[in-house]
């Protein structure tokens, strides 16, 4: 890995089948060992079901108020600064319950990949 600044551009912002919006902020085959996006759940939205089958993810809570549901433990209210560690191949959404974007950074370690991905409501990668 090299030494690098990245510049950040919220206008590459995509919308996923997942229902929210991500922004890619490093994912690299040149640092393979981590990745971070910018989430945005907008008020009302709950993500669907998925898990990751080899990377653990943090959501790191920037804004706005959400309900997380991870594996088997009971939902939980988020909000600014609250960290949720979510272990590979556990099942994970998250609502927005708030008037305003749920914003949060995606860490992925390693680096999120596509195949990496298992939407678990409708069985599609």
């Amino acid at each position: 890995m090299a030494a690098t600044i990245k510049q950040g551009s919220l206008a590459q912002e995509f919308y996923t089948p997942e229902r929210c919006y991500i922004t890619e902020l490093s994912n690299s085959a040149d640092d393979p060992q981590l990745s971070i996006a910018r989430a945005r759940v907008a008020p009302g939205v709950t993500t669907c079901w998925h898990l990751l089958k080899q990377s653990e993810e943090r959501y790191c809570i920037i804004s706005g108020t959400g309900m997380v549901e991870i594996g088997t433990l009971a939902a939980q209210q988020v909000g600014t600064g609250d960290v949720v560690v979510i272990p590979a191949r556990c099942r994970q959404r998250i609502t927005n319950i708030g008037e305003d974007d749920l914003l949060f950074l995606a860490i992925c370690t390693p680096r999120f990949m596509v195949d990496d991905y298992q939407d678990l409501e409708t069985g599609m990668a």
